[in-house]
């Protein structure tokens, strides 16, 4: 039987912004961004379990009491091989498939996931992905495999945050499937990923104008809203090129 799990890598140690994942969309109530992420996931029975694949750094020592809090499993691994942390975490629960968001993107399209997760099984993909939407927005799915023999026979680049670079540099060893998604969606001019202060303070907006619809905001309704706020859309033009080049590899 197929299980498809919600690896998180979770880390505190960034250059530009200091514990991303901890950074609060709700600063008044205390939601961080991995709450609003959690909580987002534990409303699709599709995910049957989430684990934190924690770096073993000095500093993280909050997503340890959050997972104990929570009642959610974790990992500790290594800092910089984020895909071995995703493999060990995965079959820690002995999950059979991962389902992969980062964990400074909040704002996830959920709504293709019961697509998605047919297709993945039923065409026997080893990378299912939801590409074509505003960076951060999108998600993966990949066969435990795949990623196993990424870690095989990738370099230390493939192993890093960039997890899915192999498979992607090698489509003709791998099954994948891009999930189409409506023209209204694909909208690489927006940014709802949190790398910067800047994204935070976007982010943040965002949260606060449609938040009685958390813990599932649809992206739909965030790109209307950054339409209408070309101000705060523009805090994160600077940083969009540089996201692009990292997203579809």
């Amino acid at each position: 039987m197929r299980k498809l799990v919600a690896s998180l890598a979770c880390r505190n140690e960034s250059s530009r912004l200091y514990g991303k994942p901890l950074q609060a969309l709700d600063v008044e109530k205390g939601i961080t961004i991995l709450d609003y992420m959690l909580n987002s996931l534990s409303t699709y029975g599709i995910v049957n379990e989430i684990v934190l694949a924690i770096s073993n750094t000095l500093h993280n020592e909050g997503y340890v009491k959050i997972c104990k809090l929570r009642n959610i499993k974790y990992i500790l691994g290594d800092e910089f091989d984020v895909l071995g942390r995703l493999i060990q975490a995965t079959e820690s629960v002995n999950g059979t498939d991962i389902f992969r968001l980062t964990s400074e993107s909040p704002y996830t399209h959920f709504e293709a996931l019961d697509k998605a997760w047919l297709n993945h099984v039923r065409n026997g993909n080893d990378l299912t992905a939801l590409d074509g939407l505003p960076d951060g927005s999108g998600f993966e799915i990949i066969k435990l495999e795949a990623y196993k023999k990424s870690w095989r026979n990738g370099k230390p680049k493939h192993r890093s945050e960039l997890c899915s670079l192999y498979i992607r540099e090698n489509k003709d060893k791998f099954k994948i499937e891009t999930i189409d998604v409506d023209d209204c969606l694909k909208r690489l001019d927006l940014r709802l990923t949190v790398d910067n202060p800047e994204d935070l303070v976007l982010c943040r907006y965002v949260y606060e104008k449609l938040k009685s619809k958390a813990p599932r905001i649809p992206v739909n309704e965030i790109i209307k809203l950054l339409d209408e706020s070309p101000e705060i859309k523009k805090l994160v033009d600077k940083y969009i090129e540089t996201g692009l080049k990292t997203m579809y590899l």
